[in-house]
């Protein structure tokens, strides 16, 4: 018998669409830092439009994430399947969560903030909501 990988999933739910965007956002600089995968997690556990996901599956999405980065067209499918499992109210949201993500380690890089600017296209948020979005997340990561 050959061995077949598992398709990949064509539609996420809204939660793992959530997820994904952190995900996407914390390997758009080829490595995901440990401030960010805490930062995940803290947000899986206590914002409220995660209210019955439960953060073990976040390895799920992230698993489901890297293969689909492992595509030719990986990245734009992922923020196209982002944005169709999300209903317009919960974009600026997935948008947020990558800032909080791209925030989470004290610095956005220059990969970062091109996944960004992309993913707010795909999303299709006005650039003036993505540049209040962007200094709240990063105003919330100030250090003294």
């Amino acid at each position: 018998m050959m061995d077949t990988e598992p398709a990949l999933p064509t539609r996420f739910t809204a939660q793992e669409a959530l997820v994904c965007a952190m995900v996407l956002m914390g390997v758009s600089d080829r490595g995901m830092s440990d401030a960010e995968l805490a930062t995940m997690s803290r947000l899986v556990r206590e914002l409220p439009v995660f209210g019955d996901f439960h953060a073990s599956e976040i390895d799920t999405v992230t698993e489901v994430v890297l293969s689909l980065l492992d595509e030719t067209d990986g990245l734009d499918r992922a923020a196209e399947m982002i944005r169709d499992a999300l209903p317009p109210r919960l974009r600026e949201t997935a948008y947020l969560l990558a800032c909080e993500i791209a925030a989470a380690d004290g610095d956005a890089s220059q990969e970062e903030l091109r996944f960004l600017q992309d993913f707010r296209i795909t999303l299709d948020i006005d650039r003036l909501i993505a540049g209040a979005i962007e200094r709240a997340a990063k105003a919330r990561y100030q250090v003294i």
